[in-house]
């Protein structure tokens, strides 16, 4: 597929019939968004995928609709899509693809292909991908950047190689102290700056931290970041390189307008369990991990619900300590239940979540669902503003009609 015939594709989908509002459109779209998003958004196909928002074509951001969100795994064809920058590889431009990994830092650069990356030892971790800005829609006032609703994330099974062994294999001397990430997407205007990121050594070298090759049992899809991305287990996804191509070990910290203007909170807004020191200065700090968060993916907001009831499902994450507990009210926070949680499937892994509502009289039935961690960090009860409107995890709300 040449890069010409995906933007085609993805214009294709703009073009359709998709863009008018429908009346069901509820079911895949927060009514909270502003209105300008609902206008605009709509529900096409991409290559590869199923149903996805289309909020963006070019470059393209698609959202996954949250009733993907019923079980804790997120397929591949209903995962999110997110770049910066449109020009994105095709699958005849990887055909040649290979990984080099040098640096300042660096005892000696070395190149590697798929096949050599199979020759390390091979390991999976489940874990959410979650785009920093998810939710950002959802901003009172709003803020400018993607109008992302609940979708811009997910949670897979990614299987490949441990970053540190690779870094190993090129040997990192003393005075390292940060990785730094590039992809094979490029800009088509000169001008901008392509889209590069770091990680501090400290985190590179965790072994959780991986350069995968496949996700949910199959090779990632193209637009996931075919044929290898980085995964960081608890952090955003804009440290999550897509198509990555080079790797840098380097004695100094990045200086690129990805990491020292873009993608910055205040300091100390957020908790973090690693801080990125490299990159901190004393007004700002890049956002790095996640919070502790929830969503409701069934029922969706606006349905009809019968009076004998219904299961409220959903799931629930953060950063890596793993879920303890998720309350669901059914009266607008006037009580809350303890709902039964799922199977565990690691610690940065979404963790199901269900309640059964039992027979509820005819009327509104006000619902909402609120996630605690192991550590006992919550989620917040008011929206913590920000410039870029990050973290996003004040708890969902929906209404359905009991008749």
């Amino acid at each position: 597929m040449r890069r010409r015939d995906v933007l085609t594709g993805l214009g294709a989908v703009a073009a359709s019939g998709t863009t008018a509002l429908a009346a069901d459109k509820q079911a895949w779209m927060s009514p909270h968004l502003a209105d300008g998003t609902r206008e605009v958004a709509t529900m096409g196909k991409v290559p590869g995928k199923q149903g996805l928002i289309q909020l963006t074509d070019r470059p393209p951001n698609y959202e996954t609709p949250i009733e993907a969100f019923r079980t804790a795994i997120t397929p591949n064809d209903r995962f999110f899509v997110r770049y910066h920058l449109s020009g994105i590889p095709t699958m005849e431009d990887l055909k040649t693809w290979s990984l080099t990994i040098g640096g300042d830092a660096a005892e000696k650069p070395i190149k590697l292909t798929l096949p050599d990356l199979r020759t390390f030892k091979q390991v999976e971790i489940t874990a959410v991908c979650q785009c920093s800005g998810n939710r950002r829609g959802l901003f009172e006032p709003h803020v400018p950047g993607v109008e992302w609703g609940y979708g811009a994330m997910g949670n897979a099974v990614w299987r490949g190689v441990r970053l540190k062994d690779v870094l190993a294999r090129a040997g990192v001397k003393p005075g390292a102290i940060e990785v730094w990430l590039a992809g094979a997407d490029t800009a088509p205007n000169p001008a901008t700056p392509l889209f590069h990121k770091s990680i501090p050594l400290k985190v590179a070298l965790s072994d959780d931290v991986l350069i995968a090759t496949a996700m949910n049992g199959q090779p990632l899809p193209l637009l996931n970041g075919f044929p290898a991305r980085l995964i960081v287990p608890g952090w955003t996804a804009t440290y999550w390189m897509k198509h990555l191509n080079a790797i840098q070990i380097s004695s100094k910290p990045l200086t690129n307008f990805w990491i020292q203007k873009a993608y910055r909170v205040p300091a100390r807004l957020f908790p973090v369990d690693v801080p990125f020191e490299s990159q901190q200065d004393a007004n700002t700090w890049p956002i790095t991990e996640m919070v502790v968060n929830s969503v409701i993916a069934e029922p969706v907001d606006g349905a009809k619900a019968p009076k004998a009831g219904f299961t409220v499902r959903g799931v629930a994450w953060d950063r890596g300590h793993g879920i303890k507990a998720v309350e669901v009210t059914l009266d607008g926070g006037k009580t809350w239940k303890p709902a039964v949680l799922g199977q565990d499937m690691g610690k940065y892994a979404f963790r199901a979540f269900s309640l059964a509502s039992g027979a509820l009289p005819p009327g509104p039935c006000d619902i909402s669902a609120r996630a605690v961690s192991n550590t006992g960090e919550a989620q917040a009860v008011t929206l913590v503003r920000n410039p870029a409107g990050y973290q996003n995890n004040v708890p969902q709300t929906l209404t359905v009609m009991v008749a």
